[in-house]
């Protein structure tokens, strides 16, 4: 498996073609600014997301936490790209979270209303599901191409961090993700008005983890018809690993988020995980130095003693331009298996994710995904960055927001 994935990294690296891709997906990649991770092969997603606004002819509907815009970034272009669609007539949803206004820049909220024919809302998603927000970050345009992955609408997401993505034409797929900016543009409706909002699914009426490509979402109440149940979903698609898992994530822990900073137990992912490296799965876990701090580095040295697990933490260089807050760090959430499964997601593994809020996550049963996949997670596993997880070590708190 090792052997292969270095051909198919070394393939990628002198590829001439530009866009990775399968029959109806395309894999899109930030790779940070600086430094030493070449996919020559894979497009950025300030291209990709500007030929989408670009080509955009009636509608564009986008799902976000949060925005922030910064002049003179290469987001900057993206933007303006946005921009020209609506000045041409194109209908623009834009949906944000309320929790995700206070990370928001009052200048970016403001040009994002000033742009003609788009109407932005603000959905709070903890009234549908107590503790929940909109996760997910996705977009449709014209109800024919979808994009959905890691990137935030923030500057930062484009040049600073690691984050993947994937360009979406499967129809079915893309009819999916429009439904559920539709559920919830919806829901935000009838919250504005007063109104409860009903679920409209069963876990038992979203259990179909067989096809080729699909796409499963959270929380499974609030689902379309036709999405599948993530929170279900991950343990079984670990329970179908046979030989070797690896995952690349921000964050890790069988921990949820509960009332006054408490963090409740959440134990759904991390038994599936075990389970799987006891039957004798090879478990290659790659985290983020933010995944460091307390109560959960605990946790991850816990998981780091058992049998057939290995854990990596990868640390980013600081930008040349100095201490970017929230930034410089890896927030990719992706998943091999076996090399014939590939994930590529929007939610972290913990608590919270899968259970309260809106994340997507697109499973497709193609081994040149699975390995091109597989091959980015041996890029960054092998790299200069990554260090096996010491669990004598005291890890310092990651500084994330300012320098100390």
């Amino acid at each position: 498996m090792r052997k292969l994935l270095l051909v198919s990294l070394l393939a990628a690296s002198t590829c001439a073609r530009a866009d990775f891709s399968i029959p109806g997906y395309e894999l899109v990649l930030t790779n940070p600014s600086e430094t030493a991770l070449p996919n020559p092969d894979l497009r950025d997603p300030a291209t990709v997301w500007s030929e989408l606004f670009d080509n955009a002819k009636k509608e564009i509907v986008i799902g976000q936490f949060y925005a922030v815009v910064k002049p003179g970034s290469p987001f900057e272009r993206v933007f303006e790209r946005l921009e020209a669609a609506g000045k041409r007539g194109v209908k623009i949803r834009f949906l944000l979270d309320k929790k995700g206004i206070n990370l928001s820049e009052a200048p970016t909220i403001e040009r994002l209303k000033a742009i003609p024919n788009l109407e932005l809302r603000i959905l709070d998603y903890s009234q549908l599901t107590g503790n929940g927000i909109i996760h997910a970050k996705y977009l449709a345009v014209d109800g024919q191409v979808a994009y959905m992955g890691s990137q935030n609408f923030d500057w930062r997401s484009f040049t600073h961090i690691h984050e993947t993505g994937l360009r979406i034409t499967d129809p079915k797929v893309v009819a999916n993700i429009q439904a559920i900016f539709d559920q919830d543009w919806r829901a935000q409706a009838q919250l504005a008005q007063g109104k409860s909002v009903a679920p409209i699914a069963h876990a038992s009426s979203s259990a179909n983890y067989a096809p080729d490509a699909f796409l499963m979402a959270s929380p499974y109440a609030y689902n379309p018809v036709g999405v599948a149940d993530s929170e279900r979903g991950l343990p079984a698609m670990l329970a179908e690993a046979q030989s070797e898992v690896r995952v690349q994530l921000l964050d890790y822990a069988p921990l949820s988020y509960g009332p006054k900073g408490t963090r409740p137990y959440y134990p759904v992912i991390d038994n599936a995980v075990r389970a799987a490296a006891q039957r004798g799965v090879k478990i290659k876990l790659m985290v983020s130095n933010w995944n460091t701090e307390k109560p959960a580095i605990d946790y991850l040295k816990s998981l780091a003693m058992v049998p057939n697990v290995e854990i990596r933490v990868v640390t980013l260089p600081q930008s040349s331009e100095g201490f970017i807050p929230f930034a410089r760090v890896i927030h990719s959430k992706t998943m091999s298996i076996d090399g014939k499964l590939a994930w590529v997601g929007t939610s972290n593994w913990a608590g919270g994710y899968f259970d309260m809020s809106r994340n997507l996550e697109m499973v497709l049963r193609n081994p040149a995904m699975a390995q091109r996949v597989a091959a980015l997670h041996e890029q960054l596993w092998t790299s200069q960055y990554a260090a096996p997880l010491d669990v004598n070590k005291q890890y310092p708190k990651p500084v994330k927001a300012k320098e100390e």
